[in-house]
């Protein structure tokens, strides 16, 4: 675990997963620690923006068309670019079902 970043913000639920869940209130961005419920594993994430409790992060560098993974399954596609650390959420992917 980071030695300058201690609490978790984000979870991941699979090591597969390529986005992040922000899991306290009032997150501004900045660095931080990001845990993997399925092995404990832990990561730093920069977040470059104020992201909502619930909501999405990206934990790497999408391109329109990229499937966005959660819970280790795929989620949906990524509509428009989204860069790491950037906010996942309707207004950059959709479901592949409609």
């Amino acid at each position: 675990m980071s030695e300058k970043v201690k609490n978790p913000v984000m979870l991941k639920h699979d090591r597969k997963d390529n986005v992040a869940v922000v899991v306290v209130e009032g997150f501004s961005g900045g660095d931080g620690l990001c845990v993997c419920t399925e092995d404990d594993s832990d990561m730093v994430v920069k977040v470059h923006e104020e992201i909502p409790i619930g909501h999405k992060v990206a934990l790497l560098d999408f391109a329109e068309g990229d499937t966005v993974v959660k819970y280790g399954e795929d989620i949906g596609i990524v509509k428009k670019g989204v860069k790491s650390g950037e906010h996942v959420h309707v207004h950059n992917m959709k479901t592949k079902r409609w």
